[in-house]
């Protein structure tokens, strides 16, 4: 009698962070990483916003997150009558969106995927392989432009730069670095630990440590000292967004950290995949406040007194004249020319 085999589905992989599985989504739950490596399931699309809006996955993660939500969904909607899937798909594309409004990446994403849909909608035929298919080719396409941003950014950075960096900017800020280290220069970077959550003392400097550059953590109220005494030579942050008149929109802190850097003749260089073309100003963008609580607790513990409340605004907005460079996956634009970006040619 022959051996019977079992076929196992293997997940598919669309980033180090974020598994798309047969029957959920996994996301690396970056809270409590590098101390420990858990992941969390999600089953429905309707999890998987609530995951990203719990801070399960920051930076880029929830583009990768938003992009398995919508696989989650579209299987779901081709149990339902073919008229029906566009709204249930549209339904789920405005839930995601709306989990973090400040972070462009889901909105590209989510748009991506619907487009991609769009044909087997109207065709009301099955849309699960489909948006499947484009979920892991948008974060190959995130991945493939993050690899062009780092070679144009990691130009601006010289053999022996102390870089400071803030929050966690992912492929961001690695990028540039990798591109750096296959260029032969040496680096030391300054991580600030980013309150409340400590994103830059747990993530970004476990990998960047893990990349061999030396790094060093600081707190949030540093850099500006740091600066004063010659000890910074750039600053290299990413950005949730980058309007078209050049203010960069990330993590709060990154305004007062670039006011310093001005104030002391440093370089700040904001990397984005690309200026918002749907952004002419910031009023254009949807800054994001959360709860007030988070601020009075870290890693789990309050740090705070009871009888104090919080106020956190999660973002900030820089104005261009402090800010020297935008990299972008097509070279490096003036903050007031970057119109240019959409005149230049899409790298190969």
């Amino acid at each position: 009698m022959a051996e019977s085999s079992i076929h196992v589905p293997v997940p598919t992989l669309i980033s180090q962070s974020v598994l798309i599985e047969p029957d959920a989504v996994r996301i690396l739950d970056r809270r409590v990483f590098p101390f420990e490596r858990t992941w969390v399931s999600c089953a429905t699309y309707q999890e998987v916003a609530q995951a990203i809006e719990d801070m399960v996955t920051q930076s880029n993660g929830p583009l990768f997150a938003a992009a398995g939500g919508m696989t989650l969904a579209a299987r779901a909607a081709d149990a339902l009558p073919g008229e029906n899937r566009r709204a249930y798909l549209t339904e789920a594309a405005d839930r995601l969106r709306a989990t973090r409004p400040t972070h462009n990446g889901i909105r590209e994403v989510v748009d991506a995927i619907l487009r991609a849909a769009e044909p087997s909608l109207a065709a009301r035929e099955p849309v699960a392989e489909v948006v499947e298919q484009a979920a892991v080719a948008a974060g190959d396409r995130h991945f493939a432009r993050c690899r062009q941003l780092g070679e144009a950014a990691a130009e601006l950075l010289d053999d022996g730069d102390t870089v400071l960096t803030h929050c966690w900017g992912e492929s961001y800020v690695t990028e540039p670095v990798a591109a750096a280290l296959r260029a032969g220069k040496r680096l030391r970077m300054v991580c600030t630990e980013t309150r409340p959550y400590l994103q830059g003392a747990r993530l970004t400097a476990e990998s960047l440590a893990e990349m061999g550059v030396e790094t060093v953590v600081v707190t949030d109220a540093m850099p500006a000292e740091l600066m004063s005494r010659g000890e910074i030579d750039k600053v290299i942050t990413g950005a949730d967004r980058v309007t078209m008149d050049g203010h960069v929109i990330n993590k709060v802190g990154t305004l007062q950290i670039a006011i310093a850097a001005h104030a002391f003749g440093v370089p700040y260089v904001a990397v984005v995949t690309a200026p918002d073309a749907q952004a002419p100003t910031p009023e254009a963008v949807p800054l994001e406040y959360r709860d007030g609580n988070e601020v009075l607790h870290a890693l789990g513990h309050r740090t705070a007194s009871t009888r104090a409340t919080g106020i956190y605004p999660a973002f900030d907005v820089t104005p261009p004249r402090y800010v020297s460079t935008v990299a972008t996956d097509r070279g490096r634009f003036s903050p007031n020319d970057l119109a240019s970006y959409y005149n230049t040619d899409a790298p190969d």
